[in-house]
């Protein structure tokens, strides 16, 4: 049997059900597991806890797939476990009309490592652990099993596969490879184009979909001004909300073509949109030494923190821009700002927020607390997975 001994006392969070045993808190491990291959986990005192992946050079050592010692870890537990996620998220596809949503959220829906996102007839995963690497036939058999009409495209063309001794993979599984952009509807039939192969994440920011919508009725008659905008979602549901002028900016040439087409598709005045290829915080800077006012200001930047070496500097670079917007608002203006760094408390974000304000001799109020939508949930004993941070806040 390949098993993992912990060190004394150190049962206490698998007995929470946490799902994640770190390296420093095994005594031993028997049996020579390879990377990726299911483990027995006992206690120092020789009791059965759960059983997991083996990882030999992460720091997460091993992740739970069962606390159940009946379960065996093959297709029937995959399909299990899709097939329960499937059915916690109908009510919410169904009531909403979606086409795109996430159907696995990793450790969240008991499939560690693990992101899947289904985007109309394309299922589009990200392998992020040894354990899910080790099993990924049967998971994608499953997959076939639940979804036969599909495809399946994988995306685990990303950095933190290095962390468990794994290369980045990306390619068709099964079916048609996806076309270069593919339309999904998300709330009150707002039309997006996606890039399946070669977007941010699996495609698109699934997980900021409600949080969009809330933005719209903020805008009326209002100068908006969205940040990392990536393909404009945030700037749809501002010119749906009657928004005098928006301003659309990202570093990325390609996602801004996007940004455009879709306000086209969705029959919306591209005439009150200006487009900006531009680094955000040097085109915060600017803005503020030329004195321009917004009404409303989004700021959506990519993942500042990736470990917590980076946590530091990551909290400064958060301060910086929200500092810059807090300077560029009008008396009575709005900023959404997002965090997406799992490293990032809410308390410490807001703090950093609060410091911002401060400096840019502000004063302001959350009138809202945002995070990421219900179809990426969070499972009780695990806060890791709320990774998704957001405030509105209201100048005064």
């Amino acid at each position: 049997m390949k098993k993992i001994i912990l060190e004394q006392d150190r049962e206490k969070s698998l007995l929470r059900r946490h799902p994640w045993i770190f390296s420093k808190g095994i005594a031993k491990v028997e049996g020579k597991p390879q990377s990726g291959e299911t483990v027995e986990i006992y206690s120092a005192g020789g009791t059965w806890l759960a059983r997991g992946s083996y990882s030999p050079v992460s720091q997460i050592r091993a992740r739970v797939w069962t606390f159940d010692r009946d379960q065996q870890i093959n297709e029937q537990f995959f399909t299990d476990r899709l097939s329960n996620a499937l059915q916690k998220r109908r009510q919410l596809i169904e009531s909403k009309e979606l086409s795109a949503y996430r159907l696995v959220a990793a450790e969240s829906d008991g499939i560690p490592g693990t992101i899947i996102d289904v985007y109309n007839n394309y299922i589009v995963c990200e392998l992020l652990s040894a354990g899910i690497e080790y099993h990924r036939n049967e998971l994608f058999a499953a997959l076939e099993k639940i979804f036969p009409d599909c495809s399946i495209y994988e995306r685990s063309d990303v950095a933190v596969r290095k962390k468990e001794g794994l290369e980045e993979r990306k390619g068709v599984i099964r079916g048609q490879e996806p076309p270069e952009l593919i339309e999904i509807h998300e709330n009150n039939g707002m039309k997006i184009l996606v890039d399946l192969k070669n977007g941010h994440k699996t495609g698109y920011y699934l997980d900021q979909r409600d949080n969009r919508a809330s933005l719209q009725k903020y805008c009326n008659q209002a100068r908006v001004l969205n940040c990392f905008c990536y393909t404009g979602g945030f700037s749809l549901y501002a010119l749906k909300g009657r928004a005098k002028q928006v301003y659309n900016v990202d570093v990325s040439k390609p996602a801004l073509d996007i940004a455009k087409q879709n306000i086209m598709n969705n029959h919306l005045d591209v005439g009150r949109v200006k487009f900006q290829e531009e680094d955000v915080f040097k085109y915060l800077r600017k803005l503020v030494e030329q004195n321009e006012k917004f009404d409303v200001i989004v700021l959506d930047p990519p993942k500042f923190i990736e470990n917590k070496n980076q946590l530091v500097r990551g909290s400064r670079g958060y301060k910086d821009i929200n500092m810059l917007a807090f300077k560029l608002l009008n008396h009575g203006g709005i900023l959404q700002t997002y965090s997406c760094s799992g490293l990032m408390t809410p308390e410490l974000f807001q703090k950093i927020v609060a410091d911002a304000a401060l400096d840019a001799g502000v004063n302001g109020q959350i009138i809202e607390k945002l995070s990421q939508a219900s179809d990426h949930p969070v499972a009780l004993p695990y806060p890791e997975g709320l990774y998704l941070k957001g405030l509105t806040v209201m100048v005064d």
